[in-house]
């Protein structure tokens, strides 16, 4: 790249000597001596010009710019920081909220869960007393049963078995004789169950 460059500077050069020379001979007036303090004259003043337009005008309206830029860029940083703050201050806030209703739910289901748990305790207790009056109701009545029905049977027994013996035989029993039979019988049954 160095050699490339080097190369165009002396090509340049070399160029720029030929034209040189050829305006000498042939009259170009911008190489012709005579000319050059006319030239630099004009130079001078064109440059000049050209410097104070650049100093006085244009360059304090790019400065400006450029300060003005670097002003709002500092500007939207400070913002920008500012909303990042708020930014953490309000997530800091939202999980607290949450964590703070995470907790009021989880009492509040606790709560509903004991309220609950209580009711189903009054009412298994007041379902359990139920049923155990119905059965000490219902094993009331078996056991009423039970004492009233050897009376039942044998009545039944009693009356039954008059009634086939008068088929029987023809003729009436005694229903007295019978029942010292069946209660004879009954008692050495119960004897038996008992293990007597």
């Amino acid at each position: 790249m160095l050699k490339k460059i080097i190369f165009q500077i002396i090509l340049l050069n070399l160029i720029l000597l030929t034209s040189a020379k050829s305006a000498e001979s042939n009259g170009m007036p911008q190489l012709n001596p005579e000319f050059w303090v006319s030239q630099i004259f004009w130079l001078i003043l064109t440059f000049g010009i050209l410097y104070l337009v650049l100093a006085k005008i244009v360059l304090p309206k790019i400065s400006d710019n450029l300060e003005t830029r670097k002003s709002q860029i500092l500007e939207n940083i400070e913002t920008a920081e500012k909303q990042r703050e708020e930014s953490e201050n309000k997530i800091k806030q939202f999980e607290k909220i949450i964590l703070e209703t995470k907790i009021e739910a989880k009492n509040y289901v606790n709560e509903k869960r004991q309220k609950v748990l209580g009711d189903i305790a009054k009412k298994r207790s007041a379902l359990e007393k139920d049923i155990d009056s119905e059965i000490n109701a219902v094993e009331e009545e078996i056991n009423k049963l039970k004492n009233t029905s050897g009376e039942k049977i044998n009545k039944i027994a009693i009356d039954t078995s008059s009634e086939i013996i008068r088929q029987l035989i023809g003729e009436e029993v005694n229903n007295s004789s019978i029942s010292a039979i069946v209660e004879d019988q009954s008692r050495k049954n119960k004897e038996k169950q008992n293990g007597i």
